[in-house]
């Protein structure tokens, strides 16, 4: 297959027929994931070719939904169970935290859960408080849970391919955001193998570490900086679990500077420990202290306005990068 347009959304709907045609214990189970093709589209049409026993539409329960989905991976099923929101973590973290997250563990690797859990996080839809959160923080600091956050279409495809194929459950957030946004994609040959993380941009003046639907806001940052004869490195992270250290280390010794982006909360989030990490293990080469930009620490209001003025902006992004560079 060549390198074809497609959307997000389509892209993910093509990686799992693609993987329930290969792979026949592959089941999605979740609300209105069959014959309405689930609430964002993703599943439609698949129910025709795969049929009820395979797109199982459930209960409006998100712990039966994930409940279920640990067992049918414990007895020999590849279970994908959707939630609408990721915003329902919340509901489910006994299921997943504290059994599939820790069942590989607790039986000395005799048996494993290969799930995956799909779900939508951000903001971008107004869709208010308990609708629009970025609750990655949470996956990442769990112990056995795999994460995944693709910004593009091509990389929808490929990541969930993989977490199709790994012994382990994987969370897979995808951004509400980004269903709609059409790009050319090589559905063959992915650009990076599954946990390594990709150079948008070459820069080198200072790197700027982000993931989903930030690594755009970061691209549109760095094209607005470089009108203005500053170079910037965007490197898309891809995965948070694993998360390439390697790359971004290699990264900011070069550029000597470094920044991170998150639409999560800014208190205790993914770009603290991104930032600690980079400050711990970067030290020695960094001319400036690592900057985080993040969401505020507020509910995410419902107004358009304010949804917007909550998370980082390429202007945000922009006018920090140039006070760190002192411009």
């Amino acid at each position: 297959m060549a390198t074809i347009e497609i959307t997000y959304r389509d892209a993910l709907r093509k990686a799992l027929q693609d993987s329930m045609r290969e792979d026949e214990t592959i089941v999605v189970i979740g609300e209105e994931v069959g014959a309405y093709g689930g609430a964002y589209g993703v599943t439609k049409d698949l129910i025709g070719e795969f049929g009820a026993t395979r797109l199982i539409d459930t209960p409006i329960s998100e712990p039966a939904i994930v409940g279920v989905a640990v067992g049918a991976a414990m007895t020999g099923l590849r279970p994908v169970a959707e939630l609408m929101y990721v915003d329902f973590l919340g509901l489910v973290m006994d299921q997943l935290a504290n059994q599939a997250a820790k069942i590989r563990y607790m039986f000395g690797g005799q048996i494993g859960v290969p799930m995956v859990l799909r779900t939508q996080g951000g903001t971008g839809r107004s869709a208010g408080a308990q609708h629009s959160q970025s609750l990655e923080g949470w996956i990442m600091h769990t112990p056995g849970l795999r994460l995944a956050m693709p910004a593009t279409a091509e990389d929808a495809y490929h990541l969930l391919r993989h977490s199709l194929t790994l012994p382990d459950p994987v969370v897979f957030i995808e951004h509400k955001s980004l269903y709609t946004r059409k790009e050319m994609a090589d559905l063959d040959t992915p650009a990076a193998p599954w946990g390594k993380a990709i150079v948008r941009r070459a820069g080198t003046q200072a790197t700027l570490v982000t993931y989903s639907r930030m690594v755009h806001s970061a691209l549109a940052a760095a094209e607005i900086l470089e009108k203005q004869g500053v170079s910037i490195e965007v490197i898309d992270l891809r995965t948070l679990n694993p998360l390439d250290m390697e790359t971004v280390i290699a990264s900011v010794e070069r550029t000597g500077r470094a920044m991170v982006v998150s639409e999560g909360p800014l208190t205790a989030g993914v770009a603290a420990e991104l930032a600690a990490r980079i400050s711990e293990e970067c030290f020695d080469y960094l001319e400036d202290p690592v900057i985080r930009i993040a969401g505020e620490d507020i509910p995410i209001p419902v107004s358009p306005a304010l949804e917007a003025a909550s998370i980082p902006t390429p202007d945000l992004i922009v006018q920090t990068l140039l006070r760190m560079l002192r411009r």
